[in-house]
């Protein structure tokens, strides 16, 4: 019942081919066109550790076969910001807890004329506890820096994957990515 309602609200999956005979049955094929248009794109350096960790994801994410020869696609990430808020006050007004969010902007270009393709932003919300041992908190920072960086790369991955779903398919508009 669930398979019906998920196939009559025009869900599908995102990396599996449809057959052009068929309406809603897949047979589990992957579809390499979307595969193979991630696969083509160059991940440019990103700046800091977070951006270091963000794009080693990228790679694992987007082209674990790789760095391309000749890429068909850059994309940047920059403008990495980090906010953090103190929560939950102490009596003598310190925090027993802080709440981070990481944020970052990212463009796809088409590596032979420039052009820009998709544009946007990531954003991921984590959390962790200041404890009385210095250890623990430095700990728990380092963390949640490395969380933060799976999270905004599986984002973007997501994304990208996405764009390139709605280009091939001529579903959707790509742009909203």
């Amino acid at each position: 019942m669930l398979l019906l309602t998920m196939a009559g609200c025009g869900f599908e999956p995102l990396y599996v081919e449809r057959k052009s005979d068929e309406k809603w049955y897949y047979k589990g094929e992957f579809d390499t066109s979307i595969s193979d248009e991630i696969a083509q794109i160059k991940i440019e350096p990103i700046a800091d550790r977070l951006g270091q960790l963000i794009r080693n994801d990228l790679l694992d994410n987007l082209t674990p076969k790789g760095v391309p020869a000749t890429p068909k696609y850059r994309l940047e990430v920059f403008n990495i910001k980090k906010d953090v808020t103190e929560q939950a006050m102490r009596d003598d007004i310190t925090a027993t807890r802080e709440r981070v969010r990481y944020m970052v902007q990212y463009r796809l270009y088409d590596a032979d004329n420039n052009e820009e393709l998709v544009a946007g932003n990531s954003i991921a919300y984590l959390g962790y506890d200041i404890m009385a041992n210095p250890y623990s908190t430095t700990y728990a920072q380092k963390k949640i820096e490395k969380d933060a960086a799976k999270i905004l790369a599986n984002d973007i991955s997501l994304r990208m994957g996405a764009y390139f779903h709605s280009s091939l398919t001529k579903r959707g508009n790509p742009n909203e990515f």
